[in-house]
């Protein structure tokens, strides 16, 4: 088996996506350019001194307030969402999804999506729907995702999930609903922006969480939980958490940089660095739940473990999982060299706190 430092991670500008059966092993990304090639530290400073590394990896002005950014960020999308999911008849269906919408979380998809869209010349106002949407769908899969028939979880948020409050099938539908409300809204809200922008954010959007995206992972995850360890691979593991996961992180990103009228080498770098964050966020997820407590993480801890599910930590140990954390991290941040360092902080900030979190 190959180990992680000798994977790579392909990064396809044109959103092309080939899922292979499951019965094969998933494949990286099969189109090779832009590839990024994730090296151990101990690799990289053999071919490029630490000094010089150091050096090309942009920090965000020290006098950034990144706590107060997220907080009012946080403020504006939470508003936005009870705007745009309002009580309406029946009553009981968008009670539903106003339990999970609104149930708090950290709004790291819709941060990132108004960052980007900032960093290349947009404002909030004109990224706000679009994060509103991401967050939708984000909200749509945790639903489904702690189902009984999918991870069958009790907890979420800090609250009980969807199913256990209102019962399966209005669960169900409160996912599906969200998701109908995420492109709806996408698309009647976006008043400023282009058509033509418009209609690649919807088709970015759509691409990210259907059968070449979200459901993409959501399905392999399902088909490899149980299965001895030699029988998952690196880049099958690899495969379900960039669809799973980081693929969403990925939308927010690329939607916020192509309603904010990024060049395209703009959008193509944010979407490296974009799926370097997002696999870093799965890494670190798969890190706490065997190191955090349920009330440290308000969700159901060990719970991967005991579904027999295969993770970082399971395949490689704790010690390389940190270690390819790291990487991913310091990956990332090379992806923004280059951008004006006052508008890509939130970005810069969003990865340390992607990677440093403890929840």
């Amino acid at each position: 088996m190959a180990s992680f430092t000798q994977l790579l991670v392909n990064f396809n500008p044109a959103g092309s996506r080939t899922l292979l059966p499951p019965s094969r092993t998933p494949p990286p990304r099969s189109i090779p350019t832009p590839t990024l090639r994730r090296r151990t530290l101990a690799t990289a400073s053999a071919v490029q001194p630490a000094a010089e590394i150091s050096a090309a990896i942009p920090a965000a002005p020290p006098e950034f307030d990144f706590k107060s950014y997220m907080l009012s960020k946080a403020a504006v999308v939470n508003r936005a969402l009870d705007l745009a999911a309002p009580l309406a008849y029946p009553d009981r269906i968008h009670e539903a999804m106003r339990y999970s919408l609104l149930a708090g979380g950290k709004r790291i998809r819709p941060a990132l999506c108004i960052a980007a869209c900032e960093l290349v010349g947009g404002d909030e106002s004109l990224a706000l729907p679009a994060a509103c949407a991401v967050e939708m769908i984000h909200t749509m899969s945790l639903i489904h995702d702690d189902l009984p028939c999918m991870d069958n979880d009790d907890f979420r948020r800090g609250q009980p999930t969807s199913h256990l409050v209102f019962g399966e099938p209005i669960a169900i539908l409160a996912g599906d609903a969200l998701l109908a409300l995420a492109f709806r809204h996408l698309a009647h809200a976006s008043h400023a922006i282009p058509p033509a922008l418009l209609v690649r954010a919807v088709a970015e959007l759509a691409l990210c969480t259907g059968a070449e995206g979200l459901v993409a992972g959501q399905v392999l995850d399902l088909e490899s939980t149980g299965l001895e360890e030699e029988l998952v691979s690196l880049e099958r593991l690899e495969f379900i958490h960039v669809h799973k996961t980081a693929v969403l992180l990925e939308a927010a990103v690329v939607i916020g940089a192509i309603i904010g009228g990024g060049l395209e080498e703009e959008i193509e770098r944010l979407r490296r660095y974009a799926r370097c964050i997002g696999l870093l966020f799965q890494v670190v997820d798969d890190i706490l739940d065997v190191t955090k407590s349920s009330e440290e993480l308000g969700k159901t801890a060990g719970k991967d473990l005991a579904s027999d599910k295969t993770t970082y930590p399971k395949l490689v140990g704790l010690k390389k999982s940190r270690e390819l954390a790291e990487e991913l991290l310091r990956d990332a941040r090379l992806q923004l060299e280059g951008f004006d360092s006052a508008k890509a902080a939130p970005l810069l900030c969003l990865a340390n706190y992607i990677a440093h979190r403890h929840k």
